[in-house]
């Protein structure tokens, strides 16, 4: 069992290990900028790094129900390879956004575009196992034959 779903679990904990830097990221502003909780308006510079924090959180449980429904009813390595790659755009959607409120665009676009993959990667999933185990139609066959 385990060997079906290390990747997955390696890419969640990178995941959280990515939201601890964002949350690092915000408290090391605070001190910066002499913000203390609970306000969350100060300096634009400030601002930027809190929004993108808190976008990251916000879709984080997201992220994590598809890339294991992906990963559990499609293929496990092309979940996690397609999690790393949302990995990789959220870092770089909150070092945009720190830099600058333009430069989150591009990033912000790209996650949302591999999000929507896992989406429809797990429809798929689910969908085969549900035809398969409920109606007896196995798709795949009928695909390759």
């Amino acid at each position: 069992m385990l060997d079906q779903i290390h990747w997955l679990a390696a890419v969640t904990v990178l995941g959280v290990l990515e939201q601890a830097y964002f949350f690092l990221q915000v408290i090391y502003a605070r001190r910066l900028f002499g913000i203390s909780p609970p306000k969350i308006s100060g300096p634009p510079e400030f601002e930027r790094i809190f929004r993108a924090q808190v976008n990251s959180s916000e879709y984080f449980p997201i992220f994590l129900a598809v890339l294991w429904q992906a990963g559990l009813f499609f293929h496990q390595g092309l979940a996690a390879a397609l999690g790393l790659l949302y990995l990789y755009a959220r870092y770089c959607y909150f070092m945009g956004y720190k830099a600058s409120s333009s430069e989150r665009l591009a990033p912000i676009y790209f996650s949302a575009g591999v999000l929507w993959i896992l989406i429809a990667v797990s429809a798929l999933g689910i969908l085969h196992f549900f035809l398969s185990h409920h109606v007896g139609l196995n798709v795949l066959q009928l695909l390759t034959a």
